[in-house]
């Protein structure tokens, strides 16, 4: 992966409504360098790097992590939808979801249907029923849960939903870390 370090220094400076001077002035250095540093006739030594990423209100970690879209809006076009074919539809609501904490999805099961069975892991789950009524199996135990109602657990043995009606359902579905 290549970084446009110069690049991203400007945009965060200018998100923070700082000009090369404040930021300079900040930083104990000439607004002259930081300018060098903008256009990448420069490269800054990791404490200076270090230094101007505490004035911008950032860390090495959030600097490198590669995310470069952070608006938080995610568009209807951006969703991924997988039809297995088997009556499930699962609609990825957030890209790049292995990056964040949390994966929601929209599963939708037809009549009879039901997802993969899902192996035990770490982190949690949490389930919202939009439509329909679903059947949640967490090993040997089933639970029945209806339009309005909202299932959680610690995914620590076998699991998956199944639509056990005559009706489509559809569960808003969220796990942490993401697993889906």
């Amino acid at each position: 992966m290549s970084i446009n370090i110069g690049e991203k220094l400007r945009s965060l400076r200018q998100k923070n409504n700082l000009t090369q001077k404040e930021l300079a002035d900040r930083c104990e250095l000439s607004k002259g360098f930081i300018s060098q540093l903008e256009s990448n006739q420069t490269s800054p030594s990791l404490s200076t790097l270090e230094d101007v990423l505490t004035a911008l209100g950032s860390s090495f970690a959030e600097f490198f992590s590669g995310e470069t879209n952070d608006n938080p809006v995610c568009r209807k076009e951006d969703v991924f939808i997988k039809e297995s074919g088997d009556g499930v539809t699962i609609h990825w609501l957030i890209p790049n979801a292995q990056k964040k904490d949390i994966e929601p999805i929209l599963v939708s099961l037809e009549p009879g249907a039901q997802t993969e069975t899902d192996l035990p892991h770490m982190g949690e789950e949490f389930g919202y029923v939009l439509a329909g009524t679903v059947t949640l199996v967490l090993g040997e135990k089933r639970y029945r849960v209806r339009k309005g109602d909202s299932f959680s657990y610690k995914p620590a043995q076998q699991h998956y939903l199944m639509n056990p009606g005559k009706t489509p359902a559809s569960v808003l579905w969220v796990c942490t870390p993401p697993n889906f």
